[in-house]
């Protein structure tokens, strides 16, 4: 299985994906496809995307039983953290108000 999200991105863009996946919600993808496709929709949409956030997850052997990437959103990350994979949410990128919610010390 895989999830796309996309966020400001062409809708073009987005019309060109629901050849493959079906969309759930603006902007949501869920589908199944191999690994060659789910590669080549990753490249496509990092392609069009131009200054939009695009985010995969899809299903693999690990122990999350999952695997993400994310491009384009800068206050965010994807970290590994002792074989766990998580997002992080980078400090000096985000927000006043985000700042707020986020306690680092």
């Amino acid at each position: 299985m895989v999830v796309m999200i996309l966020d400001r991105v062409p809708v073009s863009l987005r019309g060109e994906l629901t050849r493959w996946l079906i969309e759930v919600k603006p902007g949501v993808y869920v589908g199944h496809v191999n690994a060659m496709v789910r590669d080549k929709l990753w490249g496509y949409c990092l392609e069009k995307s131009r200054m939009g956030t695009v985010f995969q997850a899809w299903t693999t052997n690990n122990e999350q039983r999952f695997a993400m990437r994310l491009w384009g959103d800068q206050s965010r990350r994807v970290t590994d953290w002792e074989g766990v994979a998580l997002i992080e949410e980078v400090k000096d990128k985000l927000k006043p108000a985000q700042k707020r919610r986020v306690r680092r010390d």
